[in-house]
């Protein structure tokens, strides 16, 4: 084991030209190569042997001076998704769910700091960012976040309490350790979470965990409205029993089916 953690096996091409691809995102989705080399850290010849390797691997395309993701990429993560039966099992039960509340209703996975979504049904846009499958929020601001960090084992929860910043995404958002902390002990408690315009201001969500046979958390499911909609005890009292029924619901299919 080398002192950064990483063991004798790292590769660090591939872990470079990861970089690469995860350079680009929705506020840069074209860059130089000048551009791609300084927000990858890397020297010119390097990033333009790995752009010039994932294009003719068609994972990037070109016009000679800025170079973009090409569709072909989705293909890394749909191979994710497709072995994710989660995702599948989800998906009826989040329609249903939506068809019977008329609010939106997503399922999200925990990666690293990240809630990211598996699958999801919209209702109506109510954030100034377009959510879809793939979509990551920083779990400590979203309530599906919440429900995934408090069903963490207590060394990894204190890992990410130890190594997170908390950065302030509206007035509301909880940036104090300790705070985030009890929230969470609460969430546990309690088996859901609401947030309250803290991820977004203006929307409110709520969410359930999903657990797997073993009772660990899996997943967490939620619904989201706007502020204008109701208070967040109105959406508590409204919203919470059909979303626990669906987790509920999720967590049986999954049993039968053994994902």
């Amino acid at each position: 084991m080398t002192d950064d953690g990483r063991g004798p096996y790292f590769v660090q091409s591939l872990e470079r030209g990861l970089s690469v691809i995860r350079a680009f995102t929705a506020e840069t989705p074209e860059m130089t190569l000048a551009e791609v080399a300084r927000t990858t850290g890397m020297s010119r010849a390097a990033a333009r042997r790995f752009l010039l390797t994932l294009s003719d691997m068609g994972y990037m395309a070109t016009d000679g001076r800025l170079f973009r993701l090409s569709p072909r990429v989705l293909e890394l993560g749909y191979s994710y998704l497709s072995s994710l039966s989660l995702a599948e099992i989800a998906a009826p039960h989040l329609e249903r769910l939506v068809a019977e509340v008329h609010e939106s209703s997503s399922v999200a996975v925990l990666d690293g700091e990240d809630a990211v979504y598996v699958s999801r049904v919209p209702t109506r846009r109510i954030m100034t960012v377009s959510i879809s499958v793939g979509t990551r929020f920083p779990a400590y601001a979203a309530s599906l976040g919440r429900v995934l960090l408090a069903g963490l084992p207590d060394d990894r929860l204190r890992r990410y309490l130890d190594s997170v910043s908390l950065a302030a995404l509206t007035p509301k958002t909880i940036t104090c350790t300790k705070t985030l902390a009890d929230e969470l002990e609460q969430v546990r408690a309690r088996g859901w979470c609401l947030v309250d315009q803290e991820l977004e201001e203006g929307l409110i969500s709520i969410a359930a965990p999903i657990r797997d046979e073993s009772r660990q958390v899996v997943a967490g499911v939620n619904l989201s409205t706007h502020v204008s909609r109701g208070t967040p005890d109105s959406i508590r009292r409204h919203l919470l029993p059909p979303l626990l029924a669906t987790a509920a619901s999720i967590e049986a299919e999954l049993k039968v089916s053994g994902g």
